[in-house]
């Protein structure tokens, strides 16, 4: 089972559809108000780098970073296809993440996810993250 991770652009159909995907259950659990995650346009104005990972030539997760100066940068729009969870497939994309930002000249990484999403959070502190209070442009909510 051949697993390839790749630069790609958020707006090519395959990115778009995990996109779509993870909005779809984002507002399952989320009121609008306190979603905050990038639509593709606002990706690519923003120079988020973006990646795909294929899994037999299937796509199953994306995820991105942006970066801020030499501060920090900002893991966006992870998702993994529910299929293909439990494969590392979420390590594998932070770790493209931080090779991605580190090879910039950026020390750290930071993200913002919501409390309901018990398996990312477990995934995040598993690979070190740590809470802080909200960051950058986020408000205070719940």
């Amino acid at each position: 089972m051949p697993i390839q991770i790749t630069p790609e652009r958020p707006d090519t159909p395959d990115a778009q559809a995990l996109i779509a995907e993870l909005q779809t259950s984002l507002a399952a659990l989320y009121p609008v108000e306190n979603q905050f995650g990038y639509n593709v346009e606002k990706l690519i104005q923003q120079n988020v780098a973006f990646f795909v990972i294929r899994v037999d030539d299937a796509p199953a997760a994306c995820g991105g970073v942006q970066i801020f100066g030499d501060a920090y940068g900002e893991v966006k729009r992870m998702f993994v296809r529910p299929p293909f969870r439990g494969m590392g497939l979420g390590k594998l994309m932070l770790a493209q993440l931080e090779a991605y930002a580190h090879a910039r000249g950026v020390p750290r990484l930071r993200l913002e996810t919501g409390t309901l999403q018990t398996e990312a959070l477990g995934l995040y502190a598993q690979y070190g993250f740590a809470r802080i209070p909200p960051f950058g442009e986020y408000p205070d909510t719940p």
